[in-house]
């Protein structure tokens, strides 16, 4: 049991206590950064890298505001859901509902990571068909995962950032010495903030994949206070004290969200230029999973056989990530909002762990079993994108409501951090705006 803590007052002492944004890191490079944002480069080449760029940048304010939530409340996400203002149906509030709702497609959406996993671990070791290595993705995730303890799921996602950043790192390096290098004026290109009019699609599309996404946003209350940071700080008694202690952690928080956005920002960017310098140079635009075999063929003919392996192993690690901590996430998530629905008991620590252990089997079977069903990872995929980005629309609401409403005054941020705040809501709410006329047009 934590109890309060004075935090850390200098880099070195505040690095000992990252780690839910290695969880957050993990869980974004996956399907969203290896498919859909190599994609985005092979069809618009480099123009709209400044877009992935912006995207993975003005999101991660949002996530602050759920962690300073975590902070300063010790209490979860669906539980402090069920206390925001307006109506409530059932005795349960609107947003939880809402959110409920949307979960048919979000089970779709991991059910076709769980089929990428499986697609991969076909093309590693042919001689075990994709159905079967999807039962055994499903199989080995719930077992890692169903104890419920933090500090495996965050050694897991830090192993698994190094491998894939090294892998696509290591990947774009390569490249130079060959026909395909990136070159200066092609970055130049990229961050001219040019936008043609044909590339506007492509780019609002990049802006809605890429970066933190509601999801992880809502995830991140529970890894916070797991870490510890809500104990450390303590209760809010009001006093000077306890503001000290929670500015304190709030400034560790900080630091955990940034250097989580600098990881997958760093490691968005390698893939969309790995699409736009092989891809959209070749005139090659493969749709979704078989993506995987198109670069490593690519790379396997420039750079040698060998390519493939690396490459396969890039590919492993990315999906595997957000499989591995979508299941850990899914199943607080779920846990906490069965106990305000009524259905699953969530209060003591017991009752969670219990929902904890129950969740972490149930889903990841699910996912399998709605790819074995679909057998179509890439429109699973696509459709889950479409409730995540309804749910962001709810999450900028929620995040304002936090702000401007429930955050103690003790705590009142910088003007230049509202600034920032007000554009990132923007910037969401002109895209989501974009979207629907899109989808009315």
């Amino acid at each position: 049991m934590n109890h309060p803590l004075d935090p850390p007052q200098n880099i070195t002492g505040q690095l000992k206590y990252l780690g839910p944004g290695f969880i957050m890191s993990a869980a974004i490079v996956g399907s969203g950064e290896l498919i859909a944002t190599t994609t985005l480069g092979a069809k618009a080449g480099f123009v709209t890298f400044w877009v992935i760029i912006v995207s993975c940048l003005v999101k991660v304010a949002l996530q602050l505001e759920f962690g300073k939530n975590a902070i300063y409340t010790g209490t979860f996400t669906m539980y402090n859901f069920n206390r925001l203002p307006g109506a409530r149906w059932r005795g349960t509030h609107w947003s939880i509902w809402l959110w409920l709702s949307l979960q048919g497609l979000k089970l779709l959406q991991v059910g076709g990571i769980v089929g990428g996993v499986a697609i991969v671990l076909n093309m590693a070791f042919p001689g075990v068909s994709v159905n079967i290595w999807a039962l055994l993705s499903a199989l080995i995730t719930a077992l890692l995962v169903y104890r419920g303890y933090y500090k495996p799921i965050e050694k897991g996602s830090l192993v698994m950032i190094v491998l894939f950043s090294s892998v696509v790192l290591v990947s774009l390096g390569l490249l130079q010495g060959t026909p395909f290098a990136v070159r200066w004026e092609d970055i130049q290109e990229g961050i001219s903030f040019n936008l043609p009019p044909e590339a506007v699609a492509v780019a609002f599309g990049a802006f809605g994949i890429t970066g933190v996404g509601g999801d992880e946003i809502m995830y991140y209350n529970y890894w916070c206070i797991e870490k510890g940071y809500a104990a450390y700080a303590g209760p809010n008694d009001g006093s000077a004290a306890w503001a000290e202690r929670a500015k304190g952690w709030i400034r560790v928080m900080y630091l955990d969200a940034i250097l989580s956005m600098v990881v997958y920002t760093v490691v968005t960017a390698a893939f969309y230029l790995l699409g736009a310098a092989v891809l959209h140079r070749s005139g090659e635009v493969p749709e979704g999973y078989r993506m995987i075999g198109v670069l490593s063929r690519i790379f396997t003919e420039t750079l040698g056989p060998w390519a493939e392996t690396l490459f396969l192993v890039g590919a492993f690690t990315a999906l595997y990530s957000t499989l591995f901590t979508a299941t850990a996430s899914w199943a607080r998530v779920y846990g906490d909002a069965f106990g305000q629905l009524g259905w699953l008991p969530f209060g003591t620590v017991e009752e969670r762990r219990r929902s904890i252990a129950i969740f972490s089997w149930v889903f990841p079977f699910a996912w399998c079993i709605f790819f074995l069903f679909f057998q179509s990872p890439v429109m699973m995929v696509i459709l889950g994108g479409i409730a995540t980005s309804v749910l962001l629309i709810l999450i900028v609401w929620v995040a304002w409501v936090y702000r401007y409403r429930e955050l103690p005054k003790a705590l009142t941020p910088t003007r230049l951090y509202d600034v920032f705040f007000w554009i990132s809501i923007a910037s969401i709410l002109l895209v989501s705006a974009y979207g629907v006329w899109q989808v009315l047009g």
